[in-house]
Protein backbone atom coordinates (compact mmCIF):
# COMPACT_ATOMS: atom_id res chain seq x y z
CA UNK A 1 0.00 0.00 0.00
CA UNK A 2 1.28 3.68 -1.11
CA UNK A 3 0.60 6.94 0.80
CA UNK A 4 -0.91 9.83 -1.25
CA UNK A 5 2.11 10.79 -3.60
CA UNK A 6 3.51 7.19 -4.14
CA UNK A 7 6.33 7.11 -1.67
CA UNK A 8 5.93 3.70 0.16
CA UNK A 9 9.06 4.57 2.61
CA UNK A 10 6.70 7.91 3.92
CA UNK A 11 3.64 5.90 4.85
CA UNK A 12 3.69 6.06 7.94
CA UNK A 13 4.89 9.86 8.50
CA UNK A 14 0.92 11.38 8.45
CA UNK A 15 -0.23 8.68 10.92
CA UNK A 16 2.60 9.36 13.13
CA UNK A 17 2.04 13.31 12.41
CA UNK A 18 -1.65 12.61 13.39
CA UNK A 19 -0.74 10.87 16.55
CA UNK A 20 1.22 13.47 17.65
CA UNK A 21 -1.32 16.54 16.70
CA UNK A 22 -3.91 14.62 19.13
CA UNK A 23 -1.12 13.73 21.65
CA UNK A 24 -0.15 17.70 21.80
CA UNK A 25 3.30 16.87 21.37
CA UNK A 26 3.67 18.73 17.84
CA UNK A 27 7.58 20.53 17.94
CA UNK A 28 7.53 24.15 16.54
CA UNK A 29 10.88 25.59 15.41
CA UNK A 30 10.90 29.32 16.53
CA UNK A 31 14.47 31.28 15.28
CA UNK A 32 15.12 34.09 17.83
CA UNK A 33 15.62 37.45 16.56
CA UNK A 34 19.38 39.21 16.21
CA UNK A 35 19.18 41.32 19.68
CA UNK A 36 19.28 44.55 17.84
CA UNK A 37 16.14 43.19 16.14
CA UNK A 38 14.36 42.52 19.59
CA UNK A 39 14.89 46.00 21.01
CA UNK A 40 14.71 46.91 24.41
CA UNK A 41 11.19 44.95 24.99
CA UNK A 42 13.08 41.38 24.57
CA UNK A 43 12.16 38.58 26.76
CA UNK A 44 14.11 37.38 29.24
CA UNK A 45 15.35 34.17 28.58
CA UNK A 46 15.31 31.91 31.20
CA UNK A 47 15.27 28.80 28.66
CA UNK A 48 18.47 29.00 27.53
CA UNK A 49 21.91 26.97 29.07
CA UNK A 50 23.76 30.16 28.80
CA UNK A 51 24.61 29.92 32.80
CA UNK A 52 27.14 31.81 32.79
CA UNK A 53 26.51 34.64 30.39
CA UNK A 54 29.39 33.78 28.22
CA UNK A 55 28.02 32.93 24.92
CA UNK A 56 27.61 37.06 24.28
CA UNK A 57 30.44 38.16 26.28
CA UNK A 58 33.09 40.60 24.40
CA UNK A 59 35.61 38.36 25.09
CA UNK A 60 34.25 35.16 24.37
CA UNK A 61 32.90 36.50 20.67
CA UNK A 62 35.94 38.65 19.82
CA UNK A 63 38.08 34.64 20.42
CA UNK A 64 35.39 33.44 18.18
CA UNK A 65 36.17 35.83 15.49
CA UNK A 66 39.93 36.30 15.73
CA UNK A 67 39.95 32.31 15.37
CA UNK A 68 37.92 31.81 12.58
CA UNK A 69 40.44 34.81 11.06
CA UNK A 70 43.39 32.67 12.00
CA UNK A 71 42.37 29.54 11.69
CA UNK A 72 39.09 29.31 9.28
CA UNK A 73 35.48 28.96 9.49
CA UNK A 74 35.85 25.49 9.68
CA UNK A 75 37.74 22.89 10.63
CA UNK A 76 38.27 21.42 6.91
CA UNK A 77 38.34 17.39 7.97
CA UNK A 78 38.48 14.95 10.66
CA UNK A 79 40.32 15.54 13.75
CA UNK A 80 43.02 12.68 12.46
CA UNK A 81 43.29 14.10 8.96
CA UNK A 82 43.86 17.80 8.84
CA UNK A 83 40.83 19.21 11.65
CA UNK A 84 43.58 19.30 14.68
CA UNK A 85 44.82 23.01 15.52
CA UNK A 86 47.17 24.13 18.26
CA UNK A 87 43.95 25.95 19.47
CA UNK A 88 41.98 22.14 19.84
CA UNK A 89 45.47 21.52 21.54
CA UNK A 90 45.45 24.26 23.95
CA UNK A 91 41.81 24.25 24.70
CA UNK A 92 42.06 20.23 26.15
CA UNK A 93 45.20 21.17 28.17
CA UNK A 94 42.99 23.92 29.52
CA UNK A 95 39.93 21.40 30.12
CA UNK A 96 41.73 19.16 31.23
CA UNK A 97 44.11 21.71 33.97
CA UNK A 98 40.68 23.04 35.35
CA UNK A 99 38.53 20.14 35.88
CA UNK A 100 41.43 18.32 37.43
CA UNK A 101 41.38 15.32 34.88
CA UNK A 102 44.86 13.90 33.60
CA UNK A 103 43.84 14.27 29.43
CA UNK A 104 40.92 15.41 27.28
CA UNK A 105 39.62 14.98 24.18
CA UNK A 106 37.54 17.64 22.42
CA UNK A 107 34.75 16.87 19.79
CA UNK A 108 32.00 18.40 17.99
CA UNK A 109 28.83 18.25 19.95
CA UNK A 110 28.58 17.14 23.51
CA UNK A 111 26.10 14.62 22.11
CA UNK A 112 29.72 13.38 20.03
CA UNK A 113 31.55 12.92 23.42
CA UNK A 114 29.17 10.68 24.84
CA UNK A 115 28.66 8.64 22.20
CA UNK A 116 32.20 8.19 21.59
CA UNK A 117 32.85 7.51 25.59
CA UNK A 118 30.14 5.19 26.07
CA UNK A 119 30.74 3.22 22.40
CA UNK A 120 34.54 3.11 22.46
CA UNK A 121 34.69 1.94 26.71
CA UNK A 122 31.61 -0.45 26.41
CA UNK A 123 31.37 -3.29 23.87
CA UNK A 124 31.19 -6.80 23.41
CA UNK A 125 31.10 -8.34 26.62
CA UNK A 126 30.78 -5.37 28.76
CA UNK A 127 28.25 -4.20 31.38
CA UNK A 128 26.81 -0.87 31.08
CA UNK A 129 23.96 0.21 34.34
CA UNK A 130 22.47 3.71 33.34
CA UNK A 131 19.84 5.92 35.72
CA UNK A 132 16.74 6.19 34.37
CA UNK A 133 16.65 9.75 34.25
CA UNK A 134 20.12 9.91 31.72
CA UNK A 135 19.98 12.23 29.00
CA UNK A 136 19.39 10.76 25.40
CA UNK A 137 22.92 11.26 24.28
CA UNK A 138 24.01 8.78 27.13
CA UNK A 139 20.73 6.40 26.45
CA UNK A 140 21.49 6.24 22.78
CA UNK A 141 25.97 6.06 24.09
CA UNK A 142 24.37 2.56 25.69
CA UNK A 143 22.35 1.52 23.01
CA UNK A 144 25.36 1.95 20.67
CA UNK A 145 28.41 -0.02 22.28
CA UNK A 146 26.85 -3.28 21.99
CA UNK A 147 27.22 -3.98 25.88
CA UNK A 148 24.78 -5.37 28.23
CA UNK A 149 22.54 -2.94 29.41
CA UNK A 150 20.89 -2.30 32.76
CA UNK A 151 18.52 0.75 33.50
CA UNK A 152 18.05 1.48 37.07
CA UNK A 153 15.93 3.73 38.91
CA UNK A 154 16.77 7.02 39.52
CA UNK A 155 19.32 7.80 41.68
CA UNK A 156 19.45 4.34 42.99
CA UNK A 157 22.69 3.62 44.73
CA UNK A 158 21.74 0.03 45.79
CA UNK A 159 20.25 -0.46 42.75
CA UNK A 160 22.98 0.15 40.75
CA UNK A 161 25.45 -2.07 43.53
CA UNK A 162 22.89 -4.81 42.25
CA UNK A 163 23.45 -4.77 38.90
CA UNK A 164 27.03 -3.75 39.17
CA UNK A 165 28.29 -6.77 41.53
CA UNK A 166 29.02 -10.15 39.99
CA UNK A 167 29.67 -8.64 36.27
CA UNK A 168 32.51 -10.95 34.60
CA UNK A 169 33.74 -8.35 32.18
CA UNK A 170 34.37 -4.72 32.14
CA UNK A 171 31.66 -2.72 34.29
CA UNK A 172 30.71 0.69 33.63
CA UNK A 173 28.72 2.73 36.04
CA UNK A 174 26.77 5.80 33.78
CA UNK A 175 25.19 8.75 34.86
CA UNK A 176 24.38 12.91 34.53
CA UNK A 177 26.18 14.84 37.36
CA UNK A 178 22.93 17.08 37.49
CA UNK A 179 19.86 15.70 35.51
CA UNK A 180 18.78 18.00 33.06
CA UNK A 181 14.55 17.82 33.56
CA UNK A 182 14.73 18.51 36.69
CA UNK A 183 18.06 19.79 38.04
CA UNK A 184 18.73 17.45 40.52
CA UNK A 185 22.18 16.18 41.48
CA UNK A 186 23.45 12.60 41.20
CA UNK A 187 24.96 11.04 43.93
CA UNK A 188 28.45 10.87 42.73
CA UNK A 189 30.47 10.16 45.72
CA UNK A 190 28.40 6.78 46.93
CA UNK A 191 28.41 5.80 42.90
CA UNK A 192 31.95 5.77 42.83
CA UNK A 193 32.28 3.72 46.49
CA UNK A 194 29.79 0.91 44.90
CA UNK A 195 31.72 0.75 41.53
CA UNK A 196 35.27 0.44 43.62
CA UNK A 197 33.52 -2.73 44.96
CA UNK A 198 32.38 -3.94 42.44
CA UNK A 199 35.98 -3.14 40.15
CA UNK A 200 33.35 -1.09 37.98
CA UNK A 201 34.38 2.72 36.62
CA UNK A 202 32.31 5.44 36.53
CA UNK A 203 31.40 7.73 33.62
CA UNK A 204 29.88 10.94 34.04
CA UNK A 205 28.02 13.70 32.10
CA UNK A 206 28.77 16.78 33.59
CA UNK A 207 27.01 18.92 30.92
CA UNK A 208 24.98 21.29 33.77
CA UNK A 209 27.77 20.82 36.44
CA UNK A 210 30.33 22.38 34.79
CA UNK A 211 30.79 26.47 35.77
CA UNK A 212 28.02 26.00 38.27
CA UNK A 213 29.10 23.33 40.67
CA UNK A 214 32.62 22.79 42.61
CA UNK A 215 34.85 25.40 43.56
CA UNK A 216 35.07 28.07 41.33
CA UNK A 217 32.78 26.22 38.98
CA UNK A 218 35.22 23.49 38.18
CA UNK A 219 31.86 20.53 38.09
CA UNK A 220 30.46 18.20 39.73
CA UNK A 221 33.28 15.15 39.78
CA UNK A 222 35.41 17.98 41.61
CA UNK A 223 33.55 19.01 43.98
CA UNK A 224 32.60 14.81 45.33
CA UNK A 225 36.65 14.67 45.22
CA UNK A 226 36.45 12.66 42.05
CA UNK A 227 38.29 14.44 39.24
CA UNK A 228 41.39 12.98 38.10
CA UNK A 229 40.86 9.27 39.82
CA UNK A 230 41.99 6.55 37.65
CA UNK A 231 38.53 4.85 37.32
CA UNK A 232 36.51 8.30 36.41
CA UNK A 233 35.33 9.33 33.17
CA UNK A 234 33.72 12.38 32.58
CA UNK A 235 32.22 14.35 29.69
CA UNK A 236 31.26 17.79 29.49
CA UNK A 237 29.65 20.26 26.55
CA UNK A 238 31.08 23.84 25.77
CA UNK A 239 27.43 24.93 24.68
CA UNK A 240 26.17 25.70 28.27
CA UNK A 241 28.20 27.55 30.78
CA UNK A 242 31.37 28.11 28.42
CA UNK A 243 27.91 29.84 25.69
CA UNK A 244 30.53 28.21 22.70
CA UNK A 245 29.48 24.48 21.00
CA UNK A 246 31.38 21.01 21.07
CA UNK A 247 31.95 18.49 23.50
CA UNK A 248 35.30 16.92 25.89
CA UNK A 249 35.55 13.46 27.21
CA UNK A 250 37.76 13.80 30.37
CA UNK A 251 39.59 11.21 32.35
CA UNK A 252 43.18 9.45 32.60
CA UNK A 253 45.41 9.76 29.91
CA UNK A 254 45.22 5.89 28.56
CA UNK A 255 41.17 6.48 28.23
CA UNK A 256 41.77 9.40 25.84
CA UNK A 257 44.57 7.40 23.74
CA UNK A 258 41.93 4.39 23.65
CA UNK A 259 39.04 7.23 22.51
CA UNK A 260 41.20 8.71 19.51
CA UNK A 261 42.22 5.19 18.56
CA UNK A 262 38.63 3.59 18.57
CA UNK A 263 36.19 6.18 19.37
CA UNK A 264 33.71 6.54 15.83
CA UNK A 265 32.40 9.64 16.76
CA UNK A 266 35.93 11.17 17.24
CA UNK A 267 37.31 9.38 14.35
CA UNK A 268 34.74 10.13 11.48
CA UNK A 269 33.23 13.05 12.33
CA UNK A 270 34.92 16.63 10.81
CA UNK A 271 36.93 18.65 14.11
CA UNK A 272 35.02 21.17 16.15
CA UNK A 273 35.32 24.40 13.83
CA UNK A 274 37.89 26.54 15.58
CA UNK A 275 36.06 29.54 16.47
CA UNK A 276 34.18 27.54 18.50
CA UNK A 277 37.25 26.35 20.27
CA UNK A 278 38.52 29.63 20.71
CA UNK A 279 35.11 30.76 21.82
CA UNK A 280 35.14 28.12 24.56
CA UNK A 281 38.78 28.69 25.58
CA UNK A 282 38.55 32.01 26.06
CA UNK A 283 35.39 31.75 28.20
CA UNK A 284 37.67 28.97 30.15
CA UNK A 285 39.74 31.88 30.85
CA UNK A 286 36.98 34.32 32.12
CA UNK A 287 35.60 31.35 34.51
CA UNK A 288 39.22 30.52 36.04
CA UNK A 289 39.57 34.26 36.47
CA UNK A 290 35.95 35.00 37.99
CA UNK A 291 35.68 32.04 40.41
CA UNK A 292 32.30 33.56 41.52
CA UNK A 293 30.48 33.14 38.64
CA UNK A 294 29.21 29.50 39.88
CA UNK A 295 28.31 30.91 43.27
CA UNK A 296 26.15 33.59 41.70
CA UNK A 297 24.27 31.02 39.04
CA UNK A 298 23.36 28.60 42.51
CA UNK A 299 22.21 31.95 44.38
CA UNK A 300 19.80 32.77 41.47
CA UNK A 301 18.46 29.09 40.72
CA UNK A 302 18.18 29.20 44.83
CA UNK A 303 16.02 32.47 44.73
CA UNK A 304 14.39 31.24 41.76
CA UNK A 305 12.82 28.31 43.29
CA UNK A 306 12.08 30.23 46.54
CA UNK A 307 9.92 32.83 44.50
CA UNK A 308 8.12 30.02 42.59
CA UNK A 309 7.01 28.07 45.82
CA UNK A 310 6.05 31.28 47.34
CA UNK A 311 4.11 32.00 44.30
CA UNK A 312 2.12 28.37 44.75
CA UNK A 313 4.08 26.95 41.94
CA UNK A 314 5.31 22.98 41.97
CA UNK A 315 8.60 23.59 41.35
CA UNK A 316 11.56 21.34 41.90
CA UNK A 317 14.35 22.50 44.33
CA UNK A 318 17.47 22.83 42.17
CA UNK A 319 20.89 21.22 42.91
CA UNK A 320 22.58 23.20 39.72
CA UNK A 321 20.80 25.86 37.59
CA UNK A 322 17.96 24.41 36.76
CA UNK A 323 14.63 24.58 38.31
CA UNK A 324 11.71 22.81 36.60
CA UNK A 325 7.64 23.72 37.19
CA UNK A 326 5.20 21.40 37.15
CA UNK A 327 2.59 21.51 34.63
CA UNK A 328 -1.11 19.57 34.77
CA UNK A 329 -0.77 18.22 31.03
CA UNK A 330 1.53 18.02 27.81
CA UNK A 331 -0.86 20.64 26.36
CA UNK A 332 -1.09 22.82 28.99
CA UNK A 333 2.56 22.71 29.36
CA UNK A 334 2.41 24.39 25.69
CA UNK A 335 0.45 26.89 26.48
CA UNK A 336 1.63 28.42 29.48
CA UNK A 337 5.13 28.83 27.85
CA UNK A 338 3.43 30.34 24.88
CA UNK A 339 1.83 32.78 27.50
CA UNK A 340 4.79 32.89 29.19
CA UNK A 341 6.84 33.99 25.87
CA UNK A 342 3.83 36.35 25.28
CA UNK A 343 4.43 38.04 28.79
CA UNK A 344 7.98 38.71 28.47
CA UNK A 345 9.35 35.94 29.92
CA UNK A 346 10.92 32.48 27.38
CA UNK A 347 10.67 29.25 29.85
CA UNK A 348 11.02 25.92 28.14
CA UNK A 349 8.89 23.47 27.88
CA UNK A 350 9.47 19.85 28.51
CA UNK A 351 6.98 17.22 27.99
CA UNK A 352 6.89 13.70 26.89
CA UNK A 353 8.74 12.18 25.56
CA UNK A 354 11.62 14.12 26.40
CA UNK A 355 10.44 13.59 30.11
CA UNK A 356 11.04 10.16 31.48
CA UNK A 357 8.57 10.20 34.17
CA UNK A 358 5.89 11.32 31.85
CA UNK A 359 5.32 14.78 33.86
CA UNK A 360 5.06 17.59 31.50
CA UNK A 361 7.05 20.63 33.11
CA UNK A 362 8.02 24.34 32.04
CA UNK A 363 11.99 24.33 32.47
CA UNK A 364 13.48 27.17 33.87
CA UNK A 365 17.45 28.23 34.27
CA UNK A 366 19.42 30.46 36.19
CA UNK A 367 21.95 32.82 34.93
CA UNK A 368 24.64 34.59 36.39
CA UNK A 369 24.18 37.97 35.29
CA UNK A 370 20.22 38.06 36.18
CA UNK A 371 19.56 40.25 39.17
CA UNK A 372 17.21 39.30 42.01
CA UNK A 373 14.87 42.14 40.68
CA UNK A 374 14.65 40.42 37.14
CA UNK A 375 13.92 37.05 39.15
CA UNK A 376 11.05 38.35 41.12
CA UNK A 377 9.49 39.86 37.66
CA UNK A 378 10.06 37.21 35.70
CA UNK A 379 8.31 34.52 38.50
CA UNK A 380 5.48 37.46 38.85
CA UNK A 381 4.73 37.37 34.81
CA UNK A 382 4.86 33.25 35.11
CA UNK A 383 3.13 33.09 37.66
CA UNK A 384 0.45 35.37 36.46
CA UNK A 385 0.19 33.19 32.67
CA UNK A 386 -0.23 29.73 34.81
CA UNK A 387 -2.97 27.48 33.55
CA UNK A 388 -5.99 27.73 36.11
CA UNK A 389 -6.04 24.02 36.59
CA UNK A 390 -2.51 24.12 37.78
Amino acid sequence: MHDDDGVRAFGRLEAAARRRRAAGLVRTLRPRPAPSAAGPDAPLDLAGNDYLGMARHPEVTAAAAAAARTWGAGATGSRLVTGSTALHADLEAALADFCGFESALVLASGYAANLAALTALGGPGSVIVSDAGNHASLIDGCRLARAEVEVVPHRDVAAFAKALDGSAGPAFAVTDSVFSVDGDAAPLGALARACRAAGAALVVDDAHGLGVLGAGGRGAPAAAGLAGDRDVVATVTLSKSLGSQGGAVLGPARVIDHLVNEARPFIFDTGLAPPAAGAALAALRLLRGDPGLAGRVRANAALLYRCLTAAGLDATRPDAAVVSVRAPSAEAAVRWAADCRAAGVLAGCFRPPSVPDGVSRLRLTARADLTAEQVEDAVRRIAGAAPADR
